[in-house]
């Protein structure tokens, strides 16, 4: 069956602007070239291909409510199909192909504690999640992030996280796998090894998982150790 979403798909994107995040990070604003701009929902994942190169999944990191579509988008092998986007004057469209994955359905947990676990870029589709329940602070318990990065380079959205995030009384801890001779003072080690002694306090606590595979697998296998079950860990693919 063909739905209304269906028809909207495939359209052409245009570029509003972008903001770096690191050497290798950018974000990137795009707005629907001469056509309505289709819904989705927090943490879903958005098929994106530039001319014939392969199509890349990356999940929308702006709130379903937001005017504008926002990219997360790392210039690494696994991205390459975007790579051109980081060529100085780029202007060509992007073709967003479909929309999938499941994302976050947040909305069935509201009075929950939900405890948020991202390492890298994969904190993209979580703070499309925060973006969007900051509408409705008021009907969820604790908001608790757990970030983790290889770099302190690697850390995104820091001025937001710093500013506006704990002004909405989220709860940060941010750990980094490989910190260098960088000036980082906090944990080192894997996102995982943060969840041991946060969730015991926790009131019907809900995860919001995102990373790479090994990293959301190791990190389900932790908290199902520490008594959350199953239909409480959540993934948005």
């Amino acid at each position: 069956m063909m739905t209304a979403m269906s028809k909207q798909l495939p359209l052409e994107l245009s570029i509003t602007h972008s903001q770096r995040h690191g050497p290798q990070i950018r974000s990137f604003f795009m707005r629907p070239r001469n056509t309505a701009r289709p819904d989705f929902t927090a943490g879903q994942v958005a098929v994106l291909a530039l001319g014939d190169a392969p199509p890349v999944y990356i999940a929308f990191a702006s709130a379903p409510e937001e005017p504008e579509f926002e990219f997360l988008i790392k210039r690494s092998a696994a991205q390459d199909g975007m790579s051109a986007l980081f060529e100085p004057h780029f202007a060509e469209p992007v073709t967003l192909q479909q929309i999938v994955g499941t994302g976050f359905p947040v909305e069935n947990y509201k009075g929950h504690d939900l405890v948020f676990v991202a390492m890298g870029t994969g904190l993209a589709p979580l703070r499309s999640v925060l973006r969007h329940i900051f509408n409705a602070r008021d009907e969820y318990g604790r908001l608790l992030v757990l970030y983790g990065a290889r770099t302190l380079e690697d850390l995104c959205y820091q001025d937001e996280i710093n500013i506006n995030w704990r002004a909405r009384g989220v709860e940060l801890r941010q750990v980094l796998s490989q910190p260098g001779a960088s000036e980082w003072s906090g944990p080192t080690g894997y996102v995982q090894s943060l969840l041991d002694h946060l969730v015991p306090e926790l009131q019907q606590p809900v995860a919001l998982v995102c990373g790479s595979s090994e990293m959301m697998a190791q990190t389900k296998e932790r908290l199902l150790a520490l008594g959350f079950a199953a239909e409480k860990i959540l993934t948005n693919y």
